[in-house]
């Protein structure tokens, strides 16, 4: 990608899009909003908007229940969701499909449940050292209960994995893989296609900590042949509050429910209860009816544009903003993979990334600083945070430009 190939070459018509997108029109500081921090949460199209709308202005309802007209039209509304979402990812069958909060609460439901049923001390859970603290947390707090050991496969100084401590660490103690299919603060795409193949040769489940890809990424989870698959409605351009677990139906039927309630019961007694089936067994309690329904608008959005050709549009639109901040002397990429997507992080020079941060903010450019939530990462690299520009689909090479010019503004102003 060379800088003087237009916007005009990318295979979607950006401009027509981000007018699907109301909060591209807005302002901040007077300025039109450059919005770069899409790792953080994605915009939402107004599809999206309306689904929610219509939701609790037309059929507000209870699902599962309820025998009344709306119940009835809720409970609809929300299954084609679920149909939606098994067939975005390719799933074998619907009832793998488990609704829950987000990426977090996912890992967390397998990391207690998966662990209460499979793990026993002395057993090993094994993860990258790139992880978001979602997919380090949960693994911490069942090792610790079970008295099982968390073993981390290394990075190199490119932010890659380094693939042969994996195979050294794939040993018969591993009860499961949970890696990160895309890293939330260096971009990298893992090798997952490998990681599942050597666990599964040697009778491995892998979860997929799918959070960072489910956007990018074609996935097609019967190819991909994870046990469990993760992400968040929010980074796919749905609400805030719902996410997907995907699991494999024959895990899925041993481990044990992960919270007890309404919807996940057959039959109550004071004496025993019996479970329900796939996949209500997970989903206890009143759900996120509005934001699973307009993540199925979320979906049908998408996949009208198509996510090759979002795939396609946002790799142009990396690789113009990678070559213009390569450009840039004082500046230092964190994490240099050569399969990225998504995010570039880096800092410049002795500038604070919050202080550049807020430069930034100050001329509408919204990206990310800190840690990111892998403390770990920033310890390895021996830095307290860096700058995050992440991109979606409706950003624009106008928009690198900006960034680039708002760098240069804060170089002069800090150096």
């Amino acid at each position: 990608m060379t800088n003087s190939e237009s916007i005009t070459d990318s295979v979607l018509d950006i401009e027509k899009i981000r007018k699907d997108f109301p909060i591209l029109q807005t302002k901040v500081y007077g300025k039109p909003l450059i919005y770069l921090d899409n790792a953080a949460t994605t915009q939402k199209p107004q599809a999206v908007l309306d689904a929610l709308h219509n939701y609790y202005t037309q059929y507000n309802s209870n699902v599962h229940r309820g025998v009344h007209f709306l119940s009835q039209q809720a409970t609809e509304a929300y299954e084609v969701a679920r149909r939606k979402v098994a067939g975005y990812i390719n799933a074998r069958h619907e009832h793998e499909i488990i609704f829950t909060k987000g990426t977090t609460s996912s890992i967390n439901l397998v990391a207690a449940s998966f662990g209460k049923k499979f793990l026993k001390a002395g057993d090993e859970v094994l993860i990258s050292a790139m992880e978001h603290h979602s997919n380090i947390v949960p693994w911490q707090l069942i090792c610790e209960e079970k008295g099982a050991i968390l073993k981390v496969i290394p990075i190199n100084e490119r932010g890659e994995l380094k693939m042969e401590r994996f195979d050294e660490l794939l040993t018969d103690k591993v009860k499961i893989v949970a890696v990160t299919y895309v890293s939330n603060s260096l971009g990298t795409v893992n090798p997952v296609h490998e990681i599942i193949q050597k666990a599964h040769a040697v009778n491995i489940p892998v979860l997929i900590d799918g959070a960072q890809a489910i956007q990018h990424i074609p996935i097609d989870i019967q190819e991909l042949d994870a046990d469990f698959l993760t992400f968040s409605g929010h980074k796919l351009y749905g609400p805030t509050g719902v996410g997907i677990l995907y699991g494999k139906e024959k895990w899925l039927n041993e481990m044990p429910p992960y919270e007890g309630g309404g919807d996940m019961i057959k039959n109550v007694t004071f004496a025993k209860t019996t479970y329900n089936e796939l996949p209500f067994k997970f989903e206890a309690g009143t759900p996120n009816i509005s934001g699973g329904i307009a993540l199925g608008a979320a979906i049908d959005y998408i996949q009208h544009i198509g996510i090759p050709a979002i795939q396609q549009a946002e790799e142009e639109v990396v690789a113009y903003a990678y070559d213009r901040l390569a450009a840039l002397p004082s500046l230092r990429f964190i994490g240099d993979a050569k399969h990225r997507s998504g995010a570039i992080s880096f800092l410049v020079g002795d500038i604070h990334p919050f202080d550049l941060g807020e430069i930034l903010d100050k001329q509408s450019i919204a990206v990310r600083t800190g840690h990111h939530c892998t403390q770990p990462v920033m310890d390895f690299f021996h830095i307290p945070g860096t700058v995050r520009a992440s991109f979606a689909f409706y950003n624009t090479k106008a928009e690198v430009d900006a960034l680039m010019d708002g760098i240069e503004k804060a170089k002069r102003m800090l150096e």
